[in-house]
């Protein structure tokens, strides 16, 4: 069975909010709603979303604000405004703030599937992409994800193959956070208690092949994930 899509709604107006959920889900979308922009931020701290619809007008923290946020966090986490404001300087600003789309209320509501749909598509198809990489420099080792090879001077250490996927997961976001939920549903198929217990030690492994260069580091990102980077 097909994972449904995940997309975070902050949205402050609770009808509005709520009958949007609503419609989403209907679509076969998985619709979490925050109704202030600091429950979002929160919201993405401790949960992995494909898509985020951001209200602008919001108390506590502006959608301009947490989309800021966001990207800080989750630089290819794609997000659209859905908004009354629809003067230029405010489309500007939202689209400066990395917006994939500013939409303006009110809406059609399949034209907005539309459009979620064909950005969901681009970032696939942009991960795909990126995904083509199989060599990574690490500090002083050098990572073949294809030979699941780690290789540091004349020593060459053989991976098992979920030992590789989540390297390579962590080569991919480094010096950003891997989120725990993202590399358990990707590499373990779930996110239950046991594979989390089972995906520590793989990273325990990762940190004892990597400590022979002292400049290299898997840090610990409390309730969050790892974190691969290396020193300078």
């Amino acid at each position: 069975m097909k994972r449904k899509v995940r997309i975070l709604l902050v949205e402050d107006d609770p009808n509005f909010g709520s009958i949007m959920k609503s419609y989403l889900e209907l679509n076969e979308y998985n619709v979490t709603l925050r109704v202030d922009g600091k429950q979002g931020l929160e919201s993405v701290k401790s949960d992995s979303y494909d898509i985020c619809i951001l209200d602008v007008m919001m108390p506590e923290m502006d959608g301009f604000a947490l989309a800021r946020e966001i990207k800080k966090l989750h630089p290819d986490l794609p997000f659209v405004f859905l908004t009354a404001k629809s003067l230029k300087a405010d489309m500007l600003e939202g689209f400066k703030a990395g917006a994939d789309d500013y939409i303006t209320k009110p809406f059609d509501s399949e034209v907005l599937l539309y459009k979620l749909k064909a950005i969901l598509k681009r970032h696939e198809q942009t991960e795909q992409d990126e995904s083509q990489s199989i060599e990574f420099q690490i500090g002083s080792f050098t990572f073949n994800s294809m030979l699941r090879t780690l290789t540091f001077g004349d020593k060459v250490q053989s991976l098992s193959p979920k030992e590789a996927k989540l390297l390579k997961m962590l080569c991919e976001v480094k010096d950003l956070v891997l989120v725990r939920k993202d590399a358990l549903e990707k590499i373990w198929g779930d996110d239950n208690y046991f594979n989390g217990r089972s995906m520590d030690v793989f990273i325990t492994r990762l940190r004892k092949y990597l400590k022979a260069d002292p400049n290299v580091e898997i840090g610990n990102i409390h309730g969050n994930g790892f974190r691969l980077v290396t020193k300078s």
